[in-house]
């Protein structure tokens, strides 16, 4: 009970750390697929932009059949999943740390560290550990972590369900985790006394060539590309790598056997996949295979750091004195909550299920959810998303009306999924120099796609029926 209430206290403190929005970033992508399900009127066009995305994974059906079973509504639905993704989240941190460390603040200092660290950029990836609102990484995130303690404790069975439950919610992230369990569970077995290399990271995909159109989807995928990294991160591939080394050795003096063995498996398995993003990046033939990102396995490589790291910490430096606690969480917290309101300035911190938003661009939006047809199809500034004051909300996922391909998460689909790219870089071309359209621009885009209402800041071209406006934007219909 004591640690089941930990947990909680922590789940929290999260919570109020790193904030919640529901609708930002990748929302955009996963939640649209969610609403589809419960309800196959919505988003008529351009569906293709995160119907690929929802089916590949289990996660659409899961929140939908969530919504059914409990009747609560949506935001309800998604931010009950959330709390329970970052509680689980810790208590998987727990149970790994366990496998790792006797000691109880070893255990302690590990799941704080990862209460505290959660929204902590991954290097060169374009990722967090764990984000600010609710989609499938961070349900594989908790399993991969339950499901590397049970290879350690042993527990097999376990471990394969955990992973399973993680291939369902995201196969491609998955696929780390799969991966590294099965070269820990053979280095615990054989115990070279030289490193071997880590299996073969995941290139199951299609070898056929992409599109033309797919260069220009993959100039603006940087992080796809090892090579175009920048050098600081660079430093977040290759200071892991010192990190478990030394943890190795600290481990072997200190007869923490499990310790040591995840940090010399983790080591041949980085950089491995260090090398096959290196060479994935070189040629130009291989520019498609590119989007496989093997430096994505550094998310789950970061999650363990975490949690060694804090266990190390607990156990040889802050040990029982109160003082160096607060020294380290203090600052770390309050660092980690100063980055995130830089992030999501015209937002609330968190942005509970019952509040009316305050950010203008969100407004909208609602207002356009309930007020607008759900045949409607919306053009708006293709790079809106990225606009000052708009949060990154996505616009799908908050207004659940169609619009024409945008140039941040659309093109991201379009670069996982190559057929799109052409389709994706067609109407992208449209939109071309958005801020200078006028009425007869808008009106090209009626008769070419169908598009009926537009979404344009203020104060945007004269001529326009808008029947909703606020301080940033205004709503109008295309006659």
């Amino acid at each position: 009970m004591k640690r089941m209430a930990g947990l909680l206290a922590l789940t929290a403190v999260a919570v109020l750390i790193h904030g919640y929005h529901p609708y930002a970033e990748d929302a955009e992508i996963y939640l649209p697929g969610v609403l589809k399900i419960l309800d196959p009127s919505l988003f008529p066009g351009n569906t293709e932009f995160f119907g690929q995305h929802a089916g590949h994974t289990a996660y659409p059906n899961l929140i939908a059949g969530s919504v059914r079973l409990t009747h609560l509504p949506l935001p309800w639905v998604v931010f009950l999943w959330q709390i329970a993704s970052i509680f689980l989240l810790l208590a998987g941190t727990w149970r790994l740390a366990a496998a790792l460390f006797e000691g109880q603040r070893a255990r302690w200092t590990a799941v704080g560290l990862m209460a505290t660290l959660l929204t902590l950029p991954i290097a060169g990836t374009a990722l967090y550990i764990f984000d600010q609102y609710l989609n499938p990484r961070n349900l594989a995130a908790f399993a991969a972590l339950f499901a590397v303690a049970e290879v350690l404790n042993h527990k097999y069975v376990a471990a394969v369900l955990w992973l399973v439950f993680a291939a369902a919610m995201h196969p491609f992230m998955a696929g780390f985790a799969i991966l590294f369990c099965a070269w820990i569970a053979i280095l615990d077995r054989y115990r070279p006394r030289v490193l071997g290399f880590a299996s073969l990271l995941p290139f199951g995909l299609t070898l056929d060539p992409p599109p033309p159109a797919y260069h220009e989807v993959a100039l603006r995928q940087s992080f796809h590309f090892i090579l175009r990294w920048q050098w600081y991160e660079w430093l977040g591939a290759i200071g892991p790598i010192l990190l478990f080394w030394w943890f190795a050795r600290l481990a072997r003096r200190q007869g923490m056997r499990n310790v040591e063995l995840v940090s010399r498996a983790i080591i041949p398995y980085l950089g491995l996949a260090t090398l096959a993003a290196i060479v994935l990046a070189i040629p130009a033939r291989f520019e498609a295979l590119a989007r496989l990102q093997p430096a994505r396995c550094l998310a789950l490589c970061y999650m363990l750091l975490i949690v060694i790291g804090g266990g190390l910490l607990g156990q040889y430096v802050l040990r029982g004195n109160v003082w160096r606690w607060l020294v380290l969480f203090v600052p770390l917290s309050l660092g980690m909550y100063w980055a995130q309101r830089q992030l999501f300035p015209a937002s609330a911190h968190v942005e509970w299920p019952w509040a009316e938003t305050r950010n203008p661009w969100a407004q909208a939006f609602d207002w356009i959810r309930d007020n607008t047809p759900t045949s409607a199809l919306f053009a708006l500034n293709p790079d809106h998303m990225t606009l000052p004051g708009e949060d990154e909300t996505g616009f799908r996922a908050r207004a659940q009306r169609s619009m024409l391909a945008d140039l941040v998460k659309d093109k991201g689909a379009a670069s996982m999924f190559p057929p799109l790219s052409t389709l994706w870089l067609e109407q992208v071309q449209d939109q071309k120099n958005w801020t200078q359209f006028r009425k007869d621009d808008f009106d090209r885009l009626r008769q070419k796609y169908g598009v009926s209402w537009i979404v344009v800041e203020r104060p945007g071209p004269e001529a326009l029926d808008c029947p909703y406006q606020n301080s940033k934007v205004r709503v109008c219909r295309l006659d």
